[in-house]
């Protein structure tokens, strides 16, 4: 899985984790057993029924329609999202971490006839590798990519922080926080970054500043991670 840094209007660096290409596959081929097993039972169904020359053409538009259109509708009306999307994590977001418009989801749709359609998916695969932000052709002319929303498991999910031994504290000011009150701010910082949400790391580090009683001097996403560590420097040293 690739991360990458965006850099938003309020000049805040989020990291995004790329989905793997294995997961893109893996959702590639849910989707695609969905369609399989869609058109069988409507054509089961359809067979049943009188055939004319209207019924004929029902008969394709039945089968046919849902399927051409289903993930430009799916990821439309879902949030970035399909069935197998959403069973491997993944969604479709704009390189900047917000919600793409109709526009940017008729791209990369138009495109996959380029990306997967008509290279059976090797287009897409070697540009994803390539590219290293999990586009293929349709994501970099559409200016999305698909992130996965899983979450990492390690030392970060804890209280604790490894400090460089030559660390040197800036916000003394920290102390004025609980346990609680630092484990509750990293939680919401880290899950900010992950999905992109710039806002909330706004509004967190002017919260922040109000109960240190300071005035921020770095942008707010440094702010907030500083203050993070000199609470561990403090803590770790008292």
């Amino acid at each position: 899985m690739d991360n990458f840094q965006i850099e938003t209007a309020q000049n805040i660096s989020i990291e995004q984790n790329a989905a793997g290409i294995g997961e893109r596959i893996l959702a590639f081929f849910v989707d695609l057993v969905i369609i399989v097993v869609y058109m069988i039972f409507a054509g089961l169904i359809m067979a049943g029924l009188n055939t004319n020359s209207m019924g004929e053409m029902m008969y394709y538009l039945v089968l046919g329609l849902p399927t051409f259109l289903y993930y430009l509708l799916w990821e439309t009306f879902w949030d970035g999202r399909t069935p197998g999307k959403a069973l491997l994590q993944i969604r479709v977001v704009r390189k900047d971490g917000s919600r793409p418009a109709f526009s940017n989801y008729l791209i990369r749709w138009l495109l996959r006839i380029i990306d997967i359609s008509l290279s059976s998916g090797g287009v897409a695969v070697v540009t994803i590798l390539l590219n290293g932000k999990g586009q293929r052709l349709g994501d970099i002319a559409a200016g999305t990519t698909v992130i996965s929303e899983r979450r990492r498991i390690g030392i970060h999910n804890t209280l604790q922080v490894d400090l460089p031994d030559n660390y040197k504290p800036k916000y003394p000011q920290v102390t004025v926080l609980s346990d609680q009150d630092m484990q509750e701010i990293k939680n919401l910082y880290q899950n900010a970054r992950r999905e992109g949400q710039h806002h909330i790391i706004l509004s967190l580090s002017e919260k922040l500043a109000e109960l240190m009683d300071i005035k921020i001097e770095e942008r707010p996403l440094d702010f907030v991670q500083h203050v993070i560590n000199d609470y561990n420097y403090y803590t770790q040293n008292n």
